[in-house]
């Protein structure tokens, strides 16, 4: 058997096989497949003290996992609480468990299924009562539907870079690099752009041709990322990793977008699931971010009814992730933290 075999058999062993977090100062570091709804999916679980609080973290894609960059991008947050990752149906670690056939379905129901089971076994596992749950860009969309379905199991939900609706998200889009696309005599983004033509598309290769278009403008008003991010984890650099997380990357985002644009997203709007929460929630967004526009959330955020909300602008932040992006996420986790106290 090889090495990575043979360490990936190691981590199958039921969690439920020793005892997490009973010394409260004692640290913790654990990353296994766990059965969840019916198919093991890959979680991890790091954090310098049992008795901190806990963070549920709901990656972006849908099909990008954080946890081969999660000790380069969050491992700080590890010294205040306990951080746990999970590649999602679909995606990285758990794809390449078993992976799902081309035509098998991929739902937002299924998925706030699966991360609601998760939140579950997280609590019973490390015995507390209720945890923090962050999503980010998809893992906005689908936290927030597992925060609204289930409060009790959460202190507060944190969406960094909130989506909002299908259709005011990619319309603000559109328009708003339409504009920046002519404002700087663009020909070439211009062109795309037209060729498209404004929202809905039926095309399913539109989104992503419009969001690289928004990557452009984006990084001209936000600050780039620390190089160190990109790199990932040992564990992750196999060629057997590589190739499921590309292959999850497909899939998922198929499934997203749909092919005939009638995807997960075409269906999403967070009007119709509802503006009264049953908990704390926080709206982290760049003031840089075409995708998932801080004037689309704001008007959603001001809508909401909650035992309490906070919407952060963070300047020289965009859509994809950055320092002082996650610096601001990291504060509204301990602001949240220290009002569930």
């Amino acid at each position: 058997m090889c090495r990575f075999a043979t360490l990936l058999f190691s981590l199958l062993l039921p969690l439920a096989s020793h005892a997490a977090c009973e010394d409260p100062a004692k640290g913790i570091d654990e990353q296994r497949f766990v059965p969840i709804n019916g198919i093991e999916q890959w979680v991890t679980i790091k954090g310098a003290r049992c008795g901190n609080p806990v963070v549920l973290m709901v990656h972006g894609g849908p099909g990008n996992p954080l946890t081969p960059m999660a000790d380069a991008m969050y491992g700080p947050w590890q010294k205040d609480f306990t951080v746990v990752h999970w590649d999602q149906r679909g995606s990285g670690m758990t794809y390449g468990r078993k992976p799902p056939a081309e035509d098998e379905p991929l739902t937002m129901e299924q998925l706030t299924a699966d991360g609601i089971a998760l939140a579950e076994y997280v609590k019973g596992y490390l015995g507390k009562r209720k945890l923090l749950l962050w999503g980010s860009s998809w893992g906005s969309m689908l936290g927030i539907q597992m925060a609204h379905a289930r409060p009790e199991l959460f202190d507060a939900y944190i969406g960094a870079v909130q989506v909002v609706s299908y259709k005011e998200n990619e319309l603000a889009m559109y328009t708003r690099l339409l504009q920046l696309a002519r404002d700087a005599n663009d020909t070439d983004s211009i062109g795309k752009l037209e060729a498209l033509g404004a929202p809905p598309w039926k095309n399913p290769r539109a989104f992503g041709i419009v969001r690289r278009v928004d990557r452009k403008y984006e990084a001209l008003k936000s600050d780039a990322p620390p190089a160190a991010w990109r790199k990932f984890d040992p564990l992750y650099t196999t060629p057997k990793y590589e190739a499921d997380y590309e292959a999850g990357e497909d899939y998922s985002f198929f499934k997203f977008v749909g092919p005939q644009g009638d995807g997960m997203f075409s269906r999403y709007d967070l009007y119709r699931m509802g503006t009264r929460f049953a908990l704390p929630v926080y709206f982290v967004m760049g003031q840089e971010d075409i995708l998932s526009s801080p004037v689309v959330a704001r008007r959603y955020f001001d809508a909401i009814e909650a035992p309490h909300k906070r919407f952060i602008v963070v300047p020289r932040a965009g859509h994809d992730p950055n320092e002082a992006g996650l610096a601001a996420q990291y504060q509204a986790l301990r602001d949240a933290a220290a009002l569930a106290r």
